[in-house]
C-alpha cells in the first residue's frame, strides 16, 4: 500500500523563522501540509510566509485559520477531517517547534506498514532530539513502580521500541485507525490530549511504537532543567521541562479527569500520580515562579475534582 500523508501543523503565536525551518524541512517528505492556526497574533505574517514558500515550490501548504484558540485537540481534529476529505491514508501530527530530519516520514511509514502486518498499530512516532541540549529521547512503558524509560539501544528487529504512548508531535496515524479509535478529546484543550488518545487506543488492543531511525528535533518546554538522580557517583541525570504556570493547571486538571476514565489503566494512574508529585515539589517549591505554579496546580486539581473541562483561560 502506498501511503499518502498529510502533515497537520498546529500553530499558536509561532516564531516565524522557526516555523519556516520546520515547513521547509517537512514539505518534501509529505503529500501536503495543513497549517492550523489557533488565532495567533501574527496570523497575517504566517499567511505571508506560507504564500512565499508556495511561490518558491509546488504550493502544497495550506493555512486554515481558527477564529479563536480552540486548543490542540480541536486543531488536530480539524486537520484529521481535512485528511479524510482529501483521501489521505495517514496524518502526521506536528507542533510548530518541531524540526523533522531528512527521511523521517519515509521511515515512519515503513515502520507503520511493517508493524501493521503483525499487530494493530495505533501510531508510530519519532525519536526526538531535545532542542535545548541535543539529548536523545526515550520511550515510555508503564511500570509497577514508575514509568519505564526505554532507549533505542533496546530496539527490536524492526528498529522500533514498543511504547504505551507517544507525544503527539511526530506521530504518524492511519485514518483507518482513527475511524476505529475516534478523534482527539477536544475538552482537554492542550495537555494529555495525546495521552488520552493512546490510553483509549491501547484499551481497544492497539500498540504504539517509537521508530529509532526517524529523527526529529523537538522542544518539550520553555526551559529544560537537568537533575541528578543518583548523586555524583552514579551520574544519572534526567532532563525535566519547565512550562509556563498556566500549563500546570491543565496538566493537573486533565490528569484528574483521566483518572475517572474506565480505559485509563491503573498502572498509568499510579505512574502519573508520581509524576504530579515530582512536578509539584520541583516547580511548586524550588523553581520560580513557585507561588504562581502552585496556585495553578491547586486550581487544576480542584477543577479536575469538579469535572470541569474545556478552555480555562
Amino acid at each position: 500500500m502506498e501511503a499518502k500523508v498529510l502533515a497537520v501543523v498546529v500553530c499558536y503565536n509561532p516564531r516565524l523563522p522557526a516555523l519556516q525551518v520546520m515547513l521547509t524541512a517537512i514539505r518534501g517528505q509529505v503529500a501536503a501540509i495543513a497549517v492550523l492556526d489557533n488565532a495567533s497574533g501574527n496570523t497575517d505574517q504566517i499567511a505571508d510566509l506560507i504564500q512565499e514558500l508556495c511561490t518558491e515550490s509546488d504550493g502544497n501548504i495550506e493555512l486554515h485559520r481558527n477564529t479563536s484558540n480552540l486548543g490542540l485537540g480541536a486543531a488536530h481534529n480539524k486537520g484529521i477531517q481535512l485528511a479524510r476529505d482529501g483521501k489521505f491514508s495517514h496524518v502526521l501530527l506536528l507542533d510548530q517547534d518541531s524540526v523533522p530530519m531528512n527521511g523521517m516520514v519515509e521511515r515512519l511509514v515503513d515502520a507503520s506498514l511493517r508493524k501493521s502486518a503483525k499487530t494493530p498499530v495505533s501510531a508510530v512516532g519519532v525519536t526526538y532530539l531535545n532542542a535545548d541540549n541535543g539529548s536523545e529521547s526515550f520511550f515510555v512503558r508503564f511500570g509497577p513502580l514508575k514509568f519505564r524509560r526505554l532507549y533505542c539501544a533496546d530496539r527490536d528487529e524492526d528498529g522500533c521500541i514498543e511504547a504505551d504512548f507517544l507525544i503527539s508531535s511526530g506521530s504518524l496515524i492511519s485514518l483507518s485507525t482513527l475511524d476505529d479509535v475516534g478523534l482527539m478529546d477536544e475538552q482537554l484543550f492542550i495537555d494529555h490530549v495525546d495521552t488520552e488518545w493512546f490510553l483509549r487506543a491501547r484499551d481497544k488492543g492497539y500498540h504504539a511504537f517509537g521508530v529509532c531511525d526517524a529523527i526529529m528535533q523537538h522542544g518539550l518546554g520553555d526551559t529544560t532543567h537537568q537533575i541528578n538522580l543518583g548523586g555524583q557517583r552514579l551520574g544519572r541525570r534526567r532532563n525535566v521541562p519547565q512550562h509556563k504556570p498556566f500549563r500546570y493547571y491543565y496538566i493537573f486538571r486533565n490528569s484528574i479527569l483521566l483518572y475517572r476514565r474506565s480505559y485509563a489503566s491503573g498502572l498509568w494512574k499510579w505512574n502519573d500520580a508520581q509524576r504530579l508529585v515530582m512536578i509539584a515539589v520541583m516547580f511548586g517549591l524550588f523553581k520560580a515562579p513557585r507561588l504562581e505554579n502552585m496556585r495553578m496546580m491547586l486550581k487544576g486539581l480542584l477543577d479536575g475534582l469538579r469535572g470541569r473541562a474545556g478552555k480555562a483561560f
